[in-house]
C-alpha cells in the first residue's frame, strides 16, 4: 500500500475518501460497487411501496373517510407531499455537518416507521375517524373532530420528518459506492441513477396496483398495514448490507460554509480582485488530502464571490477570509439555482397525478367486466411507462447518441431535462383536450347537475399518465443525477436534496394555484373552474393554463441552461471513458474494413 499526498492510492483501496463505518480506509474488493448497491436498491423498492401506498390514494381517504371537499383534500395532499420533499434539506444538513449519511438514515428511518405505524392505527380504530356517510356530497357529512385530525395529520407529518432524513441520504449512499477515481466504477455510476429510478418505480407499481386495490375493495386497515410492514422489511434489508457500505465522513455544515463566503464577499465589497488567481487565499494540497477532500481551482464565473478569498490586512476570521475551494463550492451550489427554479413548474404538473387526475378517474366508468379499477391505479401506467423508457434509454438511446455526440452519457444532463420539459407541455395540452371531451359527454347525457358517472371508460385518461412516465424518464432521472453530479464533493447530500426541493415547491405551488384559481374564477358571480362536482367544473381551462405555464417555463429553462457552466470533474474518468468509446469506434471501423 502506498500513500500519495496523504491519501491511500493503492489499487486495493478506494481513492475517493470513502472509509468503513469506523473511519478507516476500505478495501475496494470487499466493499461498494453493485454488491453494496443491491441492498440500497432493494430497500428503495420496499420503501417506495410504503410511501406511494399512502400517497397514491390519500385524496380518496380524505374525501371518503374524512369528508373533505375537492380543493381542501387536494391541497392537504399537496401540502403534505410538499413537506415530504422539503424536509430532506434538514436531513442533508444533519448528514453533512454532524452524523454522516449512514447514521442520519438509520435514525430517520426509525421515525419514519413510527409515523407509518401511527397512521395505520388512525385509519383502523373507529374512534379515530368520523362515522361512515353515503351522501353524494361528502362535505355535508359529519366532519372529523379536532382529535381525529390531530392524530391523522400528526402521523402523516411524523412520517414526513422521517423521510427528510432518508430521502437525501439513501440515493447518495448508493452513489458513494462507486469510486470517482476508478474508471470502471465511474462508468457504472453513469448507469446507477437510471437503475435507481427503476427500483423506485418498481415499488411504486406495486403500490399503485395491489395496495390501491386493497384500500378500495378490502379495507384501509390492511391497505396501510401492508406498506408499514414493507417499510420495516426495507429497513432490515438496508441494515443487512452494512458490512459492505463505503462511507463519506461528515465535512461540516454546508450552509455555514456558504454563508461565510457570501458574508466575506459582501464585507470586502470594495476590495479589488487580483488578475492572477494564484494570489487568492488557498490551502496546500496536503491539507485537503489528509481530510479526504478535494481542492478546487478558481473559475471565472460569479467573480464577485472571489472577493471572499482576497487576502487583506484585516482579520483572518473565517467570516472575512475564505479559501478558493470554499468559494468555488458556493459558486457550484449557486449556479444550480436557476436550473432548480426551472424544475418547479413540471413538479407542479406531477402533483396532479395523485390529486385531480385521480378525482377525474372517479367520475368515469372503471369496470372491466365485473372488475372495478381503482381510480388511483392509473398511476401504475406512469410507472410502467417510466420503467420501459429508462431501460430503452439506458440500453439503446445512449449508445446511439454516443456515436454522434461522443459524450459518454449520450446527451448532456441539461439536454435530457429539456426533452422532459417539452413532453410536460404536451401532457397538459392532451389533458386539457381529454377533459374538454369528458365534460361534453357529461353535458350530452344530462350529468352536469347530478355529478353522475360519465359513460366513458377511465382509459381515456391513459395517454396523460403514459406520457407522464416518458417525461419522468427524461426529466426526473436527469434531475437527480444533475444535482448530485454538479454538487461539490463535500456537499453531495445537499445537492441531492435540491432534486427533492423541486418536488416540494411544485406541490406547494400546486396548492397555491388551486386555491387562487378556484377563488378568482368564482368572483363576480361566476361558477368557478374547480368545484366538488367535477362535471360542473372547468378543469380543461385549468389544464390549458398549465400548458401555457409549461411553455413559458421551457423558454426560461432554455435561457438559463445556455448560461450554465458545468463544474470540472474531480478526476479524468469522463475523459478516459470518452477515449475508450473513441477507441472502440475506431476498432469497429477497422474490423469493417
Amino acid at each position: 500500500m502506498t500513500v500519495e499526498e496523504g491519501r491511500v492510492v493503492s489499487e486495493e483501496y478506494t481513492q475517493d475518501g470513502t472509509v468503513n463505518l469506523k473511519g478507516k480506509p476500505i478495501l475496494r474488493s470487499k466493499s461498494g460497487g453493485w454488491k453494496a448497491c443491491s441492498f440500497v436498491v432493494v430497500y428503495e423498492i420496499f420503501e417506495r411501496m410504503a410511501y406511494y401506498g399512502i400517497s397514491s390514494n390519500l385524496i380518496l381517504y380524505l374525501t371518503k373517510k374524512l369528508h373533505q371537499g375537492t380543493v381542501t383534500s387536494a391541497n392537504n395532499v399537496t401540502n403534505w407531499v410538499g413537506t415530504i420533499w422539503i424536509t430532506p434539506i434538514l436531513g442533508a444538513y444533519v448528514a453533512d455537518a454532524h452524523l454522516g449519511r449512514y447514521w442520519t438514515f438509520v435514525i430517520a428511518s426509525t421515525i419514519y416507521l413510527s409515523g407509518m405505524s401511527l397512521l395505520t392505527l388512525a385509519v383502523s380504530l373507529p374512534s379515530l375517524k368520523p362515522p361512515q356517510c353515503s351522501v353524494a356530497d361528502v362535505t355535508k357529512c359529519k366532519k372529523a373532530s379536532t382529535l381525529q385530525l390531530a392524530v391523522f395529520y400528526g402521523a402523516l407529518y411524523t412520517l414526513a420528518v422521517g423521510t427528510g432524513g432518508t430521502k437525501p441520504n439513501i440515493s447518495t449512499i448508493g452513489a458513494d459506492q462507486f469510486d470517482d477515481f476508478h474508471p470502471k466504477e465511474k462508468s457504472h455510476k453513469l448507469s446507477f441513477f437510471n437503475w435507481w429510478m427503476f427500483s423506485i418505480f418498481f415499488g411504486t407499481l406495486f403500490a399503485n396496483t395491489v395496495l390501491v386495490y386493497i384500500q378500495d375493495n378490502v379495507g384501509w386497515t390492511l391497505g396501510y398495514a401492508l406498506p408499514t410492514l414493507g417499510l420495516a422489511v426495507s429497513i432490515m434489508i438496508f441494515l443487512a448490507g452494512t458490512p459492505f457500505y463505503r462511507h463519506k465522513l461528515p465535512a461540516g455544515s454546508t450552509f455555514t460554509r456558504m454563508a461565510r463566503v457570501i458574508v466575506a464577499a459582501l464585507r470586502k465589497w470594495e476590495v479589488p480582485i487580483p488578475r492572477d488567481p494564484k494570489e487568492l487565499f488557498e490551502l496546500d494540497m496536503e491539507g485537503y488530502a489528509k481530510k479526504g477532500s478535494y481542492r478546487i481551482d478558481s473559475t471565472p464565473t460569479l467573480r464577485f464571490l472571489d472577493k471572499a478569498c482576497v487576502k487583506t490586512d484585516s482579520s483572518t476570521s473565517p467570516w472575512m477570509l475564505c479559501t478558493v475551494t470554499q468559494v468555488e463550492e458556493t459558486k457550484q451550489m449557486l449556479r444550480m439555482i436557476p436550473i432548480l427554479v426551472a424544475t418547479f413548474v413540471p413538479s407542479t404538473m406531477m402533483a396532479q397525478i395523485n390529486t385531480l387526475f385521480v378525482k377525474q378517474g372517479t367520475t368515469l366508468d372503471r369496470h372491466i367486466g365485473s372488475f372495478k379499477i381503482p381510480a388511483a391505479s392509473l398511476a401504475a401506467f406512469v410507472t410502467l411507462s417510466l420503467l420501459i423508457c429508462v431501460v430503452l434509454y439506458d440500453r439503446f438511446f445512449v449508445k446511439i447518441m454516443q456515436r454522434f455526440t461522443k459524450n459518454p452519457r449520450g446527451i448532456t444532463l441539461l439536454q435530457r431535462m429539456g426533452i422532459g420539459l417539452v413532453i410536460h407541455t404536451m401532457i397538459m395540452i392532451i389533458a386539457s383536450g381529454t377533459e374538454s371531451y369528458r365534460l361534453r359527454v357529461a353535458r350530452e347525457h344530462g350529468l352536469v347537475e347530478s355529478g353522475g358517472q360519465v359513460p366513458l371508460s377511465i382509459f381515456i385518461l391513459l395517454p396523460q399518465f403514459i406520457i407522464m412516465g416518458t417525461a419522468d424518464a427524461f426529466l426526473e432521472v436527469a434531475k437527480i443525477e444533475f444535482f448530485y453530479d454538479q454538487a461539490p464533493e463535500n456537499m453531495k447530500s445537499l445537492g441531492t436534496s435540491y432534486s427533492s426541493t423541486t418536488l416540494a415547491f411544485g406541490n406547494f405551488i400546486s396548492s397555491f394555484l388551486l386555491t387562487t384559481v378556484s377563488h378568482i374564477t368564482k368572483e363576480h358571480g361566476h361558477k368557478g373552474w374547480i368545484l366538488n362536482n367535477l362535471n360542473d367544473s372547468r378543469l380543461d381551462y385549468y389544464y390549458a393554463f398549465f400548458a401555457v405555464l409549461n411553455f413559458l417555463n421551457l423558454i426560461f429553462f432554455v435561457i438559463v441552461s445556455r448560461f450554465y457552466v458545468y463544474k470540472a470533474e474531480v478526476s479524468d474518468s469522463i475523459e478516459v471513458l470518452a477515449k475508450e468509446l473513441k477507441e472502440k469506434k475506431e476498432s469497429y471501423l477497422t474490423e469493417e474494413d
